[in-house]
């Protein structure tokens, strides 16, 4: 600001301290800067997944009950899912809506004998933190004589075997049970052998 200032304002005192002039400009540059930032505060609430105190907006624009106790992400996978939810419900829109959930990669199928449609959750293990709000969403957007189902992967007894691992090994590793039926082992040398051929 202070280039686009004619020559005669001075912007220091003779003895290096900021003047009236210099004073102001400083303060001016704060309070611009901080309306910047406020403006691009605002714009970032136009977008779901930017957005932070505007997701009371959103979500009173989709019709979803506000908990402002949730986290940023488990409030921005609902309100995406519900925008996802309009129109006709096929496998794919149903896919589409567990998608919009942080819970890694899903399968949709629909068992047709058994009025089913079964959500498996295989990039996650257990289940996902927000499954409630999922189960919410899906149940709203799916047809009413069709159950729903969600289904959850957890470690099996053949990949601990496959892990290689003594007694000694899996107790230093020092975990609960309800961590290690989640826990994904790594591959074995043996393994990674075989899936190089």
């Amino acid at each position: 600001m202070a280039d686009y200032l004619p020559t005669y304002y001075t912007l220091h005192d003779n003895e290096g301290q900021p003047g009236i002039v210099g004073n102001l400009i400083a303060q001016e540059t704060k309070e611009l800067l901080e309306l910047n930032h406020r403006i691009l505060d605002v714009l970032e609430q136009f977008f779901v997944e930017r957005a932070t105190w505007g997701l009371t907006y959103w979500e009173n624009i989709c019709g979803i009950q506000v908990d402002e106790t949730k986290p940023w992400d488990q409030r921005r996978s609902v309100i995406k899912s519900k925008l996802r939810g309009a129109g006709t419900v096929t496998l794919a829109v149903i896919k589409d809506v567990a998608d919009s959930f942080e819970n890694g990669e899903i399968r949709v199928e629909e068992i047709f004998s058994e009025y089913k449609v079964v959500i498996t959750f295989i990039g996650t293990r257990g289940k996902p933190p927000n499954e409630p709000d999922m189960r919410q969403v899906l149940r709203e957007i799916i047809p009413a004589h069709l159950e729903l189902e969600f289904r959850y992967t957890y470690l099996t007894w053949d990949e601990l075997d496959a892990a290689d691992l003594t007694w000694d090994e899996l107790e230093a590793m020092n975990m609960t049970w309800e961590r290690l039926e989640v826990w994904k082992p790594k591959l074995t040398k043996r393994e990674e052998g075989r899936d190089a051929t």
